[in-house]
């Protein structure tokens, strides 16, 4: 068959780990999820590892990892994060590439990607080199191979990326069909214009460098890629299969490829169950022996080009003005208010060159006296990066250090290419994508500029953040209150900024909340007790020790004392410093533990100066997470109380509201605000538990309706779908717990008289699992008259058909 189809998937998030701590804090924006990551995963990365294929009647007939029939890249980044908190995820996908390649003769259909997604064409050459090389590196170390292809960042390409990239080893990469400038028949002389997105998308091409290397490109077909984006063809595998399908043309005399490329994330997160389309699509097209689906690899080798092109530089797919969007108020941008300007892009961009450019010969200079090659050091710290374990930071530094290094030297050399990775990290293409500076995205990159800034100065005792802030303040916010680049540093940067010091001190305030080990990890840094003393005058609570700090990632470490004072609410005071020597740590414990157990607390607060000085501490120090946590657990009794209250005005004046409402009368707006905030919360206690209580939630549903208030529809969507998750799950440890089906089946058959949708991917899966395992158990007892067994049977049915899933 000489039609073939490939399915491009560009799977990416920014990385958007806090620049000190190496994790993603808290972001209330993908409220019910912790953060975006984990929303977008929940909606797109994990479905496209089991999706979908319904009959007429919407039951499943087949589930699929769509990652094996497509061919895709995935963000290092991203899967960093996938493999740490959604390993199976993480191992779904590598198995697909495995699998495709035994699909696609010996071509896996993952794509490697340029490391933190940089606008190429807007790099210098070292950073273009050491993005490629990284996106390479991580690759191996994941997908156990060597690419055959690489993913531009916002297919953003000039020459110089192109040659870099034949250099180390790549075979082809992708574009959008505007990036073609003009193409001919290899081995002829005269050149066609392709004006306006014309080249033909149904072959590959060959691009012959100045250098005098050469890569093979593939442009996408635009139209098909630009109506599964923005338009509504996911609303429908069928359409899907036969937009596809109605490229091919009988005038083309070549092995035609229809192949289009588009955001992963637009299969189940921009178009809700479109990995179903996705799916659906491609079974329809195989089934049907419509056309061969392959991947690019597998398609290069049995056709290579028979073409050449060549590029138009400087341009990109999401642009239409080339690569303005990533250094100019060009018009592109993300619609969220129209009234907003985007100049700040040109004086952010200036700002993050200058700092580069400014840190790059000082980097040089000082790591010659660690490194024999600085730069070589620096393409070969992604080593570092996937393994963090001091036995492989130990090897790398032996083979780069130009001497043996003292501890504090190893400690200078780590810094340095800390360095140099923020200064990469800052350029993170989404930091000039949206519409305004203070975005979280744009403050992403801000704040790894700061995690740069305070690098150099650690490390060259200069002043580098007043001359970086003067050009921060050039860009300016299209919101008053936040003004311009330096006040939003002022505003989201500074704050988050973090010391081993400021470590200890989330250390001693949070251990009032929580009981840590000896030996304790928070995010990326290591505590470790040495002393620790607690002392209580009834509800006040001191306590005073001496810790040790230690940074994964730089290696350094400090001893250091604290103290902190609870008064048992939100009120905490602590105070950290270095370690100044047993004889003087002794006398600060001692003043101050003396002091506190004869209650004279101002007292307390003074020594707590005395020997901290300025270095003090509140609840405003802890870290994200868990000054959330720790303010949620003070404002509980409060809460309770503000409950209660609601309680009693929604119980005293319910029969002559409800009379009220039954004339058809308008409920008072203070009757219905008690009446919301009481039912939310009476629900979302119902529906987070281990076991749904139906009857219970029924109950309240009704109440819901009678008072027609506001739901907190994506909170209760949430917690219900993961009380089911649990049920299910726990059914699956102990399939004969008849009560735990019985009130599975109870839970099942409310599904869709909810008034809220519900994500029940996973508890089709967990049933699927128990439909290959325990139930031929019970299918064998029940044929051989086990009236349980039997019973067990039918119930099981009915969570099935509840679920949509065949085969019970």
């Amino acid at each position: 068959m000489d039609r073939y189809i490939c399915i491009h998937g560009h799977f990416y998030q920014p990385p958007r780990e806090n620049a000190w701590l190496e994790s993603i804090e808290m972001q209330d924006s993908a409220y019910p999820y912790h953060d975006w990551n984990e929303r977008v995963a929940s909606e797109c990365y994990a479905p496209n590892t089991a999706s979908r294929i319904l009959d007429g009647e919407g039951y499943i007939t087949q589930i699929v990892n769509n990652y094996t029939k497509m061919s895709f890249d995935f963000g290092p980044t991203l899967l960093a994060w996938l493999e740490e908190k959604l390993p199976d995820v993480y191992q779904a996908v590598l198995d697909a590439d495995k699998e495709s390649r035994q699909n696609f003769s010996g071509h896996g259909s993952a794509l490697a990607q340029a490391y933190n997604h940089i606008i190429m064409p807007l790099a210098n050459r070292k950073d273009k080199y050491t993005q490629a090389l990284w996106g390479i590196r991580d690759f191996e170390y994941r997908f156990g191979r060597k690419p055959e292809g690489m993913w531009l960042p916002e297919t953003a390409v000039d020459l110089e990326t192109l040659d870099i990239l034949a250099d180390l080893g790549i075979k082809f990469t992708i574009l959008a069909p505007h990036q073609a400038h003009g193409t001919r028949q290899i081995g002829t002389g005269d050149w066609v214009e392709t004006a306006n997105s014309s080249v033909d998308p149904t072959m590959a091409y060959l691009m012959n460098l100045p250098s005098g290397r050469a890569i093979n490109l593939f442009f996408y077909h635009g139209p098909i890629s630009c109506s599964i984006a923005f338009e509504d063809l996911l609303n429908s595998g069928d359409n899907f299969a036969h937009q596809l399908l109605s490229v091919f043309s009988e005038e083309r005399t070549w092995p035609q490829v229809v192949h289009i490329a588009a955001d992963g994330e637009t299969y189940g997160h921009h178009h809700r169950f479109g990995d179903m389309a996705l799916a659906y699509a491609v079974d329809y097209i195989t089934k049907n022996n419509l056309a061969q689906i392959t991947n690019y690899g597998e398609y290069l080798e049995k056709h290579p080009p028979t073409h050449e092109v060549q590029i138009i530089e400087n341009t990109s797919w999401s642009c239409s003005h080339g690569i303005e969007r990533w250094r100019d108020d060009c018009g592109c941008n993300a619609g969220r208010n129209r009234k907003w300007k985007q100049a700040w892009r040109a004086p952010l961009r200036e700002a993050l060159d200058w700092l580069r450019d400014t840190l790059a010969p000082q980097y040089e200079e000082k790591a010659a006296q660690f490194l024999k090659e600085p730069w070589a050091a620096r393409d070969e710290y992604i080593e570092v990066i996937l393994d963090r374990s001091p036995e492989n930071i130990e090897q790398f530094l032996t083979r780069h250090a130009t001497h043996e290094l003292s501890e504090s030297e190893k400690v200078t050399a780590l810094k340095l290419l800390e360095l140099q990775r923020h200064a990469m990290l800052m350029y993170t293409s989404c930091g000039w994508f949206f519409d305004e500076l203070s975005g979280i995205e744009t403050v992403q990159i801000i704040q790894y500029a700061g995690r740069a800034v305070q690098l150099a100065q650690e490390i060259f005792g200069n002043d580098i953040e007043a001359q970086f802030l003067e050009y921060l303040e050039r860009a300016k916010s299209n919101i008053r209150k936040h003004g311009d680049g330096r006040r939003i540093y002022g505003k989201f940067v500074k704050p988050a900024v973090v010391d081993l010091t400021k470590v200890a001190a989330h250390f001693s305030i949070s251990s009032l909340f929580e009981d840590y080990g000896e030996h304790t990890k928070i995010y990326c840094y290591w505590v470790d007790i040495e002393d620790y003393q607690s002392f209580f005058a009834g509800r006040p609570r001191l306590e005073v020790g001496r810790v040790k700090v230690t940074s994964e990632i730089t290696t350094e470490s400090a001893v250091l004392s604290l103290g902190v004072l609870h008064f048992g609410d939100h009120n905490v005071n602590a105070g950290v410093r270095e370690y100044q020597g047993e004889e003087t740590y002794q006398q600060m414990v001692q003043e101050i533990s003396q002091t506190f157990t004869s209650a004279d607390f101002p007292e307390v607060i003074r020594l707590l100066d005395k020997h901290f000085g300025m270095s003090t501490y509140s609840l405003r120090s802890l870290f994200r997470d868990e000054q959330r946590k720790v303010i949620d657990s003070i404002l509980e009794s409060a809460l309770s109380e503000i409950e209660s209250a609601y309680h009693q005005v929604y119980e005293h004046y319910y029969p002559p509201m409800r009379f009220l409402a039954e004339l058809g009368n308008p409920v008072p707006k203070a009757f219905n605000s008690a009446a919301e905030f009481i039912l939310n919360s009476d629900l979302r206690r119902s529906l987070n538990v281990d076991t749904l209580e139906v009857e219970k939630i029924k109950s309240l549903l009704d109440e819901i309706t009678t008072w027609n208030v506001e739901l907190d529809t994506e909170g209760h969507s949430y917690l219900f779908q993961r009380a089911l998750e649990k049920m299910i799950a726990r059914l699956a440890e102990t399939p004969d717990d008849i009560a735990l089906l019985n009130n599975l089946v109870a839970a099942t058959e409310m599904v869709d008289s909810l008034p809220f949708g519900l994500d029940v991917w996973r508890v089709q899966n967990l049933y699927h699992d128990i439909l290959q395992t325990a139930h031929t158990g019970f299918k064998e007892k029940a044929e051989k008259g086990d009236e349980s067994a039997k019973e067990w049977l039918t119930q099981f049915s009915v969570v099935g058909q509840q679920l949509k899933v065949r085969g019970a």
